[in-house]
């Protein structure tokens, strides 16, 4: 190969340099021949280069090649998409999908949770037995009075402070009902239920003082998105402990993959929606504002979360998205026999 003649060579090899470029400039629209036309014209193109690198490193040439070689490996391996692109195809279309997808499960969690808590609520109010087993008239009182425990717990340190402690509880109560799951949604249950006593106790103290919309102001502006992403993370993981129990035609193992990565899906965007609910839970909630204009922007919130859900998540839903990681996050799965 020493002594190559580049105008030679050059004149050898580039219609096929000129093809490959036409090619690489029509992107996507290639036909199936025209694609394997692409990959074998590249390989013969870096051929090319590294030729001209070792016998013949002519410098325009060494350019041009270079350049068309990087091009070629682009067309033929596929450029990932930007950064923020991925983002917002997440917010726009997985998440959304995922969480509406999931609401045979998370709403009947929901329900059943609100009506535990209702239930509470109603017995603690009128049974003074029951409010006498939960402290003695002097912790009631200190509880439930104007200025008290309950309406002071809002205000407690500084709202930047209060909103990231309020924020890491919410998560991790999510992460608990998300990923703890897998053990036959038992975990799930236990936090739904603990969820449902305690603030079913604190309304029913608050009522039977005659403060009941004291505490319903405080609760609705951050608790109607906070509850609702509890709900959505409940239901995830009663989802995926009854992919324990009936992982369908699939085997346990392929449906506790698929479900698992939506349950990473679903964590991240809730990581955000409860977020928001921090913020409220912090500024909004124990503000001097009027209870109308408190609970009005935490009933905006929820409706705007809701008609995200419903809308994107429905028209996502409809075009195929699962809430599934991508294929190249989520790995290869290994075939299975039907």
């Amino acid at each position: 190969m020493v002594g190559v003649d580049v105008d030679v060579f050059v004149a050898a090899h580039a219609p096929e340099w000129t093809r490959l470029g036409e090619l690489i400039r029509r992107g996507g629209k290639l036909t199936g021949p025209e694609a394997d036309e692409l990959v074998t014209l590249y390989q013969r193109t870096a051929t090319h280069l590294s030729i001209v690198r070792s016998v013949a490193p002519d410098p325009a040439l060494l350019g041009r090649l270079s350049d068309l070689v990087a091009r070629g490996r682009s067309a033929v391996s596929g450029s990932h998409n930007p950064a923020w692109r991925e983002v917002a195809r997440f917010f726009t279309h997985r998440f959304p999908a995922a969480v509406y997808l999931s609401r045979r499960w998370w709403i009947p969690a929901a329900l059943a949770s609100i009506a535990v808590m209702v239930v509470i609520a109603i017995w603690v109010a009128r049974d003074p037995l029951v409010r006498a087993s939960l402290g003695t008239p002097a912790e009631l009182s200190e509880l439930t009075k104007p200025g008290g425990q309950a309406e002071n717990y809002y205000s407690t340190g500084p709202a930047a402070s209060f909103a990231t402690r309020v924020w890491t509880n919410n998560a991790w109560v999510a992460a608990t009902c998300l990923f703890l799951g897998v053990a036959l949604g038992l975990p799930v249950i236990g936090a739904l239920w603990l969820n449902s006593l305690n603030a079913g106790l604190i309304i029913g103290a608050m009522s039977a003082a005659g403060r009941g919309d004291v505490m319903i102001g405080l609760l609705l502006p951050h608790g109607l998105l906070e509850l609702t992403a509890v709900f959505v993370a409940a239901g995830t993981g009663l989802r995926l402990g009854w992919t324990v129990i009936d992982p369908g035609r699939r085997s346990r193992t392929a449906a506790l993959a698929e479900q698992g990565r939506s349950v990473v899906v679903m964590a991240l965007g809730l990581t955000c929606v409860l977020f928001v609910s921090g913020v409220i839970e912090a500024f909004v909630t124990p503000s001097g504002w009027p209870t109308w204009l408190r609970v009005g922007i935490g009933a905006l919130a929820e409706i705007a979360f809701l008609a995200y859900v419903f809308t994107l998540g429905r028209r996502a839903a409809k075009n195929g998205e699962v809430g599934d990681l991508d294929a190249r996050d989520a790995g290869d799965a290994l075939p299975e026999a039907a």
